[in-house]
């Protein structure tokens, strides 16, 4: 099978295209043919040598969607639709940018949909990290306001998409003035152009009075995230768009505005029930639901497409096709 190797970190130029042997899978494992997967940050994080827990040679990629083509103990039938992430995909063994890969049974999500491989490519991650996100650690409720960091990225355009649907009026955010009406024609109630200190900005207008702030830029931005919301409201840190992993000297009682709450959401410790996945797919099949995807590659051009992600400034999703 045909695999995109990273054997040195750095520039998108070190993935390297190989003939690998076609993997075999354990009793608890299931092999899967790849159709489409999309691409994000956290891949490019590593390819740059950012995620010292992952070993080289790796295969990345950390969702995938495709057919089970075989199962050992015959649970997942040959040809059945399904749905990969997280669960070490990716970084503890070889993921998705290849044809083929051995997956944990515990990690798949069956189902049925009519949808294209590209549309399908766009959603496992996605999905997960917006729902899960909003409605796991967020608990959002109709006739909320939620500020979205971060709107024009494939989660945050997806998580307003779904934010809408819940009844919550919805401030998306871009430091592109730009892309103002691209986030309006997406739903947004408002928009907001962030320069670093938007807690002024909204305090000095007195416009908003926002409950709750799904955090997509990371930890150069959150402690103006948590000053943003009443007290009493809730800030969820989910994207790390700025590639920092950590705040130094950290303080609590100095970060963290009194009552406010502060959470995460990481697909790789919460996992979405698969019946909510079933119903986010027939949502975007009725039309309920618009993924944006920006653009598609194959996966001969995985160095391509990673210089791409590197230099977009957001607009949705980027997918590949085996």
């Amino acid at each position: 099978m045909k695999a995109a190797v990273l054997r040195i970190p750095g520039g998108a130029e070190n993935f390297s295209l190989e003939e690998l042997a076609m993997p075999a899978p354990l009793q608890d494992q299931v092999l899967i043919e790849i159709k489409a997967f999309g691409l994000n940050r956290s891949e490019l994080m590593t390819r740059k040598g950012l995620s010292p827990d992952v070993h080289l040679p790796r295969v990345l990629g950390i969702e995938c969607v495709g057919e089970a083509a075989y199962d050992p103990l015959g649970i997942v039938a040959k040809g059945q639709k399904v749905a990969a992430f997280m669960g070490g995909m990716g970084r503890d063994f070889d993921g998705s940018y290849a044809q083929y890969t051995v997956v944990p049974r515990n990690i798949i999500m069956p189902f049925e949909s009519t949808l294209s491989w590209e549309i399908l490519g766009a959603l496992p991650e996605m999905f997960q990290t917006a729902y899960g996100s909003l409605h796991r650690a967020l608990k959002i409720k109709a006739g909320e306001t939620l500020l979205i960091r971060g709107g024009t990225s494939s989660v945050g355009l997806l998580a307003l998409q779904l934010a809408k649907q819940a009844g919550l009026f919805v401030i998306a955010t871009t430091r592109n003035e730009n892309k103002k009406d691209f986030l309006i024609a997406n739903g947004a109630d408002a928009v907001l152009i962030d320069n670093g200190n938007l807690a002024a900005t909204i305090n000095n207008q007195n416009q908003f009075k926002v409950d709750k702030v799904l955090e997509l830029i990371g930890t150069a931005t959150l402690q103006d995230s948590l000053k943003i919301v009443v007290k009493g409201g809730s800030v969820c840190m989910t994207g790390m768009l700025s590639e920092q992993w950590s705040i130094p000297e950290f303080t609590p009682m100095d970060y963290i505005p009194a009552t406010v709450s502060l959470t995460v959401y990481d697909s790789g410790q919460i996992r979405i029930e698969a019946k909510y996945f079933q119903e986010f797919v027939k949502d975007i099949e009725k039309g309920f639901i618009k993924p944006t995807i920006k653009r598609i590659f194959s996966l001969d051009e995985i160095v391509s497409a990673h210089h791409f992600m590197e230099s977009s400034s957001g607009g949705g999703k980027i997918v590949v096709l085996p």
